[in-house]
């Protein structure tokens, strides 16, 4: 069963949780980094993305970059910038983002869980990318992102939350991006031993983002108990930082496709090859959402259509059903020679917060079709989970965004 325990957070200041505050580092590149942390100096993107207090020609991954990581980072807990909490608590972390309310616990998981699949995972993560989260956690000796976890709701976590709720806010403030954040502390031993009971009682946790973050803190993990053959498993390094979300309460949004090219067809050409595969109609020159699973829009020549997919085309399968696999194996792969979508630059990938206007907007710009599609469901993610399968790639995208810190997590202190 799995193991979420409380733990003593170092956390900002009142006075200047919401400046220091920052969406994940790898959200930006390096001159975007730059640019939100020279607008804005206490942005914590200065000790997640440290190469921003050097010029370009010091390498990213230098290992001077970590140490400047730790360097700002323990100089702002010396001057009080940040404090450390007195014991070991439970976090309530909530987002608001267009009057839509999710509430999580931030609190600390095990490796060993993620070891033996208690967390489980959907996507593959790539070694180049751990390898800098590595270096930065171990350097900095601290968790800084906390990983985006998801659980089947618990009655007795939610009444815990909801009472705790009632007690006036540790943190409000809105980002930049007009999100509001407000957080909790559940420092009653009564309400702490609840919640550490209830986590024990679900079978499985779930990665929904963050997976590069969580294998970079295991890793790390891993390697502080070859340094400390004596360990207890109590010891810091044994947990990494999360923020825990019932599923009732999560979006996921589409992440939608854009293609440079009909590979060699005209468009008339394409939309007859189109409508063979997938009942289509023309929806105009409005955008048009898919309204249902099965569904999926496209644009193409300055117009929109709506293209249901068979229902003897989607296998009963956890990861072929999805609506990005039917895509995938129906359409992209054999129609438009896209094989691999992790590695053919003719496609592109669009996050479904930018809107149906950014396809429109690829489309006039550097492309001559896209896709919007219908937002892979919380459960079709745990069902590929459970199968202990992968989803292709980008199937989900979520928002809002936890911010980077709020809560840092010292391996050991």
């Amino acid at each position: 069963m799995a193991v979420i325990k409380p733990f003593s957070a170092i956390r900002p200041s009142r006075e200047k949780v919401d400046k220091i505050a920052a969406l994940p580092y790898d959200v930006y590149n390096r001159s975007e980094a730059k640019a939100v942390v020279d607008r804005n100096p206490q942005s914590f993107l200065k000790i997640d993305r440290a190469e921003t207090q050097f010029d370009d020609s010091v390498d990213t991954y230098a290992p001077k970059v970590y140490q400047k990581a730790h360097d700002i980072l323990w100089g702002m807990v010396e001057d009080g910038s940040f404090v450390t909490e007195e014991k070991n608590c439970y976090y309530i972390y909530e987002l608001t983002m267009n009057g839509r309310t999710q509430t999580g616990i931030t609190a600390c998981a095990s490796i060993d869980d993620y070891e033996r699949g208690i967390i489980k995972k959907h996507e593959n993560t790539r070694a180049e990318k751990e390898q800098d989260r590595i270096n930065h956690v171990d350097i900095c000796n601290a968790q800084t992102g906390p990983i985006f976890l998801a659980y089947r709701a618990n009655a007795a976590i939610n009444g815990v939350v909801d009472e705790v709720k009632k007690q006036t806010a540790l943190y409000d403030f809105f980002s930049d991006d007009s999100i509001r954040h407000r957080v909790w502390v559940i420092s009653d031993d009564e309400q702490i031993n609840i919640v550490e009971k209830s986590f024990a009682s679900i079978g499985e946790i779930y990665i929904a983002d963050g997976h590069h973050r969580a294998a970079s803190a295991v890793k790390v993990g891993q390697k502080r108990r070859k340094e400390h053959p004596g360990y207890t498993g109590e010891e810091e390094f044994n947990y990494f930082l999360s923020v825990l979300f019932p599923d009732e309460q999560l979006m996921i949004m589409d992440y939608n496709r854009v293609v440079k090219d009909l590979n060699g067809m005209s468009q008339e050409a394409f939309l007859a090859k189109v409508s063979q595969l997938f009942e289509v109609k023309l929806a105009g020159e409005e955008p048009a959402e898919p309204d249902k699973k099965g569904r999926f829009s496209m644009y193409l020549a300055g117009k929109w259509y709506v293209c249901t997919i068979p229902e003897e085309a989607i296998p009963n399968h956890p990861v072929e059903g999805l609506d990005v696999s039917v895509l995938q194996e129906r359409l992209l792969s054999p129609v438009l020679g896209i094989n691999d979508p992790k590695t053919d630059n003719r496609i592109d990938f669009v996050g479904g917060i930018r809107g149906l206007l950014e396809l429109e907007r690829r489309c006039k710009l550097d492309c001559e079709v896209a896709f919007a599609m219908y937002p892979t469901s919380i459960q079709e993610l745990f069902a590929v989970a459970d199968a202990g399968l992968l989803m292709p790639p980008k199937s989900t995208w979520f928002e809002p965004k936890l911010r980077s810190g709020i809560f840092i997590h010292a391996l050991d202190h």
